[in-house]
């Protein structure tokens, strides 16, 4: 039983406490149509307009993703159903003159393909459709070598994906993420990197590196012209925020 406060509770608490535009992840898991349509109309209510549009992962312990009765088995179901609230066009077909929200969308990419993907050209394939559901821009998985970004960006590009794509970094903060992150993500690490933790003997050591690797990442992407990064936190707040302030 949860025993904290939900996505909506903690959106709206960021952006009208520090006056921060926020973007709310929605999954799919765990909530039907109705109640995914419940919640978009309280975070339209409340003025939060970003949402990015997720499937959510299998539960623990399972390695396929079931969706509960009447929910959706693919993000790009969500992504079509925030579209439909944009038009004004709700669940219940007998709702005329439906109040029309104003969701800006975006949705998850996978550099290195998606894990259930069966090669990465058909993932970018899905990752389209998206797009053609009503997706507005794209926010990619960690990856941990820019030319793997580059690349990723280049292919959709070629696959008629236009909008904004967004890279995802990350800091590592332990030995341990040279094992958890490539199986619980599914990407890989650049030999470089794995010898530089390889060698550092403390876990300040360890964390220097991160920080140094992610803040390199970080300035070589924007030298690039990517239109922003996002930084996955994972409990290392501290270490996104020295990267930030160093590169921004």
């Amino acid at each position: 039983m949860r025993k904290r406060p939900g996505t909506i509770a903690l959106s709206a608490l960021i952006q009208y406490t520090f006056n921060i535009p926020v973007v709310a992840h929605l999954i799919c898991g765990g909530m039907d149509a109705d109640q995914l349509e419940d919640a978009l109309v309280e975070l339209n209510f409340l003025g939060i307009e970003n949402i990015l549009a997720l499937r959510g992962d299998p539960p623990n312990g399972e390695k396929r993703f079931v969706p509960m009765k009447g929910g959706y088995a693919h993000s790009s179901d969500l992504v079509k159903q925030i579209a439909n609230l944009n038009e004004g066009r709700y669940l219940d077909s007998t709702l005329q003159d439906g109040r029309k929200t104003h969701f800006c969308t975006g949705v998850a990419g996978y550099p290195e393909k998606h894990a259930e993907a069966p090669n990465l050209e058909e993932d970018i394939q899905m990752l389209k459709y998206k797009v053609e559901c009503g997706a507005q821009y794209i926010v990619t998985q960690m990856f941990f070598d820019n030319t793997v970004f580059y690349r990723f960006v280049d292919d959709c590009r070629k696959a008629g994906i236009t909008v904004p794509i967004i890279p995802g970094l990350k800091p590592i903060g332990s030995k341990r993420d040279l094992a958890t992150i490539p199986q619980t993500f599914h990407v890989d690490f650049p030999s470089e990197l794995v010898q530089l933790l390889n060698k550092a003997q403390k876990l300040s050591e360890i964390r220097e590196i991160g920080v140094h690797w992610c803040t390199k990442q970080a300035k070589d992407l924007l030298a690039h012209g990517v239109p922003g990064v996002h930084f996955y936190t994972l409990g290392k707040a501290e270490s996104v925020s020295r990267i930030v302030r160093e590169v921004f």
